[in-house]
């Protein structure tokens, strides 16, 4: 674990300040060169304005020194917040750099089980758009409130310095803005903004299901269906932004007209005629009031909307901290790693419970002879692909051990596991790669010709040579194959490997009847010798293994040779009678 993760963890800091931590010396000083700089942009204006008072108090105004002046002072304004830019940037620079690849490291170290219960278009947003949250966070909104902060402050040191008696009426719009805006904002309670961010998520997950379904569905004329997922989420959004954003309308409203610069130059004039008529300040003072104080409603306004950005990056920063804090695959020490000694795997006792608390396998025991064929069958939901992905350690067990030739599957370093295991899945994952690369991921020494010979015995050769880069071609840019050929050189892969224990999961689900008899038989010669565990929907498939463990709910309750199972007239008869597969084969191999 790095030291920046393992902060994630026990870190009492709120996830936005955590983050920012690492750079947060490099805003503070972006902060303070932008403040000043916008502070001495404005020092014109009180040039003009003291031109104005001289003029009117019948005193000759020098206007040469005056434009020399004033040009000085904004140009260093300016420069001052330009380094503050640049600073700002180079620090959100780091942030976002070092959090992208913080986020990779840490993935890469997750179990593969947790990606199978997130979808796409949650990773994608942790990954791509909170990132992008944080970046109008930590390279705009700091050195942006710095500047209205600069503003604001030293047109009100101005305005106190010219005539503290019309100051304080003059500034009296600005007060009544925060006590309307902050009642509004104290309107919006923890549940709308929560209800608001998970409506985002939920957008960003159905856009991604909508657009990676919709060639399929299409097919089959079912674009409707497609969509009904998508509108709903938008609706739902609709509902929680209008949750959000309708107590805030009215207030923001009349807060807004009360610091518009109308009002705040017609309260001004209104209040110095009334003094000037009085004899408590001279008609001078009035212009540069009328000149000041109406500059304050738009960095204030500005000021009060930034706060949008640090509600969305709040929500960002809190996905990003808990991806962080989700417990990494524990790797055992060097030291403390053991060798299977054999290929015998063994459940002890073995229960998984899901996230949200779901019992998905109870008390499994079982034991995989060294060389034998075991399947796993049973209705949908039973626990079989589970049982499965705990032996690929794509998670750890909540209870139980498992042990591949007398070594605990946590004492074995992930790299000699998958030296051990090969396997096959309904779900096949690709890389942006050559389909040489794809084939040689688990034995990238193997040569060509063995890559080639792997792919023939996977019966996707033909169709590989058949494109124009053959071996080279890469998979993503130059090509995209459909699920079946996928599977195949997902097959393919598997036999290069060679491991002494195989697991598959639907392993020719998604290969047409043409090529599916041909895979069949290469990996049912591949299987002999090796420690096999074969996952099936379809009986058919495995009925010649070397035992059958039928489970339901999460539980063994069946195990057997096919006859045996089939004469016992239990679960394993009835969904063997439900597929229509007629009596029962002989029972070879």
């Amino acid at each position: 674990m790095s030291h920046d993760t393992a902060s994630v963890l026990t870190a009492p800091l709120s996830p936005v300040r955590l983050l920012l931590r690492p750079i947060r010396a490099r805003l503070w000083l972006a902060m303070v060169l932008a403040g000043a700089g916008q502070g001495l942009t404005l020092i014109p204006l009180a040039g003009i304005g003291h031109a104005a008072q001289l003029a009117l108090n019948g005193g000759m105004v020098p206007v040469a020194p005056l434009v020399v002046f004033c040009l000085l002072w904004l140009g260093l304004g300016l420069a001052l917040m330009t380094l503050s830019e640049f600073l700002a940037h180079l620090a959100d620079n780091r942030l976002t750099t070092g959090l992208r690849l913080q986020l990779a490291d840490h993935l890469s170290r997750l179990p593969l089980g947790w990606f199978g219960r997130h979808e796409s278009g949650e990773i994608k947003q942790f990954l791509q758009d909170d990132i992008a949250a944080l970046h109008g966070l930590s390279a705009h909104y700091y050195t942006t409130r710095a500047r209205c902060i600069g503003a604001m402050m030293a047109s009100v040191l101005f305005l106190f310095w010219i005539d503290w008696r019309l100051a304080l009426p003059a500034l009296l719009p600005f007060p009544l803005f925060y006590l309307i805006f902050g009642a509004a904002k104290r309107s919006i309670s923890a549940e709308r903004m929560q209800a608001f961010i998970d409506g985002q998520a939920r957008i960003n997950n159905a856009v991604v299901e909508f657009l990676q379904g919709l060639p399929v569905l299409k097919t089959f004329g079912e674009t409707g269906r497609a969509s009904d997922r998508y509108h709903a989420a938008v609706s739902d959004f609709a509902t929680a932004f209008l949750g959000f954003t309708r107590p805030l309308i009215a207030p923001m409203a009349n807060a807004n007209a009360v610091i518009a610069p109308v009002t705040v130059l017609g309260v001004t004039l209104g209040v110095g005629t009334v003094f000037i008529a009085a004899g408590v300040i001279k008609p001078a003072v009035l212009p540069a009031f009328l000149l000041i104080a109406p500059g304050i409603s738009a960095p204030l306004m500005l000021f009060g909307f930034l706060g949008h950005a640090v509600a969305n990056a709040t929500g960002a920063a809190e996905r990003i901290c808990a991806v962080l804090a989700t417990p990494p695959l524990p790797e055992p020490s060097p030291e403390a790693q053991r060798k299977p000694r054999g290929y015998k795997i063994s459940f002890h006792g073995v229960s998984h419970v899901q996230d949200g608390g779901h019992t998905v396998l109870s008390d499994i025991d079982l034991t995989l002879e060294e060389g034998s064929v075991t399947a796993l069958v049973g209705p949908s939901g039973a626990g079989k692909s589970t049982l499965g992905r705990l032996l690929l350690r794509f998670d750890d067990p909540s209870r139980g051990q498992i042990t591949l030739g007398d070594a605990d599957l946590r004492q074995i370093g992930n790299a000699e596991l998958y030296r051990h295991i090969g396997f096959v899945l309904q779900d096949v994952r690709l890389i942006r790669a050559s389909l040489h690369d794809n084939i040689a991921l688990g034995r990238m020494t193997a040569s060509r010709a063995e890559v080639e010979a792997a792919a023939r015995a996977a019966a996707i050769h033909d169709r590989i040579m058949a494109l124009p880069n053959g071996y080279d071609t890469v998979v993503g840019d130059d090509t995209r194959l459909s699920g079946g050929e996928a599977q195949r050189v997902s097959i393919a892969r598997a036999v290069l490997l060679d491991a002494p224990v195989l697991v598959m999961d639907e392993a020719t689900s998604a290969i047409d009847l043409e090529n599916e008899a041909l895979v069949q038989a290469t990996l049912a010669r591949f299987a002999q010798g090796r420690t096999v565990l074969t996952i099936a929907h379809r009986l058919d498939t495995i009925f010649a293994a070397d035992r059958i463990i039928v489970m339901d709910q999460g539980r063994i309750v069946e195990d057997g040779c096919h006859q045996m199972l089939l004469a016992a007239g239990g679960l394993y008869a009835r969904l063997w009678s439900a597929g229509g597969y007629g009596g029962a084969p002989e029972d070879r191999r």
